[in-house]
This record gives C-alpha cells, structure tokens and sequence, in this order.
C-alpha cells in the first residue's frame, strides 16, 4: 500500500506563499493526486516549494529579455503576478508598478511541470556574474552546512571582468578549524564552478 508523505511522517504540512499587494495569498503547496503517488522523498521535495497558484491568481517566470520561462523546474527569473486582487499601483502612487499587466514580485523562482513555483532568491539578493544569476541564498546554505560553518552571508563585490562576483563571509563555529581550500572543496558537486 502506498502511503503519502503526511501519512508516512504523520505530518500535516502546509506551505503557502503571498505577499501585501496579492491581498494576501498567491500559491499553496498541497499536493495532488498524481505527486501523491510518487515516494515520498519526491513528495517532500515538492512541499518544499511555495505550491501552486491560488483560484484568481495567475505566475510567470520571466527572463532578462521579458519573454516567458518554461515551466520545467530549471529555468529561473523574475516572478510576475496578475490577478482580481493584486495590486496595479502603490497608495498615492500615479504609476502603475505592473509590466505587461503583471506585478513584478522581486522574487526570483522557478516553476516546475507540475505548476509549483519555488522561490530561490530576491532579485536585489541575486549576484549577476558574466550573465549569469547566482544565488546568495543558495551559496549561503552550502556554506553552512559545513560542520564548521556557524553562520556566513554572501555578498556582491565588483569585478572588472565579470561585473559582479561572490564573497562569503563565514563565522567558524568554536573550537572549529577551517581552511579556504577546504570551504571551496565543500561547493563542489553542488553548484557549477
């Protein structure tokens, strides 16, 4: 008998996503009948995410170019919304904050086959280095999870040739003893070089 990952953990699990100008709620992540049936590590990864779009409320992906991203999970960008009850422009405000009649969030996220959006940084956290966007959140989680690591950020330092570059400012537990080659040697295998 296959058991769902609530039924498994005896969990009742409920992830959400809003904001302010969405009036509040704008995805759910419950699962549906299809990813219900897969193992339940495949399950718990799709709760991890922010979930599928509310009733009323529709997401895209967009890139630098504004076209559209597929929806395969992979593909990230800014994340637009539109809607009943979102917002077109700010109190006293007379421009429109919307692009294409979609609100830009400044979130930066994905959106996978089956509909879930997951959020992987804020666009002002996103560091752009010769084109390409990587994550401060996601180069601070690999960091940390370095049994030496207690705590580390990620910042955006500028670069003649790449515009902008990394730098991780790591706080070593106590009694802890780490080398730089040996943090670099954690990254890998876990982003691209």
């Amino acid at each position: 008998m296959l058991r769902t990952f609530e039924e498994e953990y005896s969990v009742d699990v409920i992830h959400a996503w809003g904001m302010t100008e969405m009036s509040p709620l704008g995805t759910l992540a419950r699962l549906n009948f299809r990813q219900k049936q897969r193992p339940p590590e495949a399950q718990r990864h799709s709760l991890e995410k922010q979930g599928h779009v509310m009733f009323g409320v529709d997401m895209k992906v967009v890139g630098d170019d504004g076209g559209e991203l597929p929806w395969d999970g992979k593909s990230f960008g800014d994340l637009h919304v539109r809607g009943h009850c979102v917002i077109d422009r700010y109190f006293r405000c007379d421009e429109s904050s919307l692009i294409d009649g979609r609100f830009p969030t400044g979130d930066v996220a994905t959106i996978d086959e089956d509909g879930f959006m997951h959020i992987t940084d804020r666009s002002k956290d996103v560091i752009k280095s010769g084109g390409e966007w990587i994550s401060s959140i996601e180069l601070e989680n690999i960091v940390v999870s370095n049994s030496a690591v207690a705590e580390a950020a990620c910042i955006a330092c500028a670069h003649p040739k790449w515009t902008e570059r990394p730098l991780i400012v790591a706080v070593l537990k106590p009694d802890a003893n780490v080398t730089r080659e040996e943090l670099l040697a954690h990254f890998e295998g876990k982003i691209a070089k």
